[in-house]
């Protein structure tokens, strides 16, 4: 299990698991901080009511429409609703995605104020 698969990337697919035990698998942008992976999600998701029910996720290096490109590495997952938390990972993908995220931020600002949405940090962590 490699973590330097995930070196250079800037998605990765995370699967998340119903109460079935069906996988759901969802390609994020996500920054790794203090050997974790920190994504940006919708606080209403569906990955997060999942993590919520089932900590445990698998997250591989994957392309921007989710074709996984390297090997599933299992990990725990929680939700970080601090400030500080998601002020953490929104500067994180500020600057390793750049303008693109600057961009995605701008349009998904909009939406949250027609829906009242709000963002979460989810936060993946290794366990040796």
């Amino acid at each position: 299990m490699s973590m330097q698969q995930f070196d250079n990337e800037e998605f990765l697919s995370l699967e998340t698991f119903r109460k079935t035990g069906v996988g759901v698998k969802s390609p994020i942008w996500f920054a790794e901080h203090d050997g974790e992976f920190l994504m940006w999600t919708d606080v209403n998701s569906g990955k997060v009511k999942r993590i919520r029910n089932n900590a445990q996720v698998m997250v591989a290096p994957c392309t921007r429409m989710g074709e996984v490109t390297g090997e599933w590495v299992s990990g725990q997952a929680s939700i970080d609703e601090t400030p500080e938390g998601i002020a953490l990972v929104e500067t994180l993908l500020r600057r390793k995605v750049g303008i693109a995220f600057a961009v995605f931020r701008r349009v998904d600002k909009i939406r949250d104020r027609r829906r009242g949405g709000r963002r979460v940090c989810v936060r993946v962590s290794f366990p040796q």
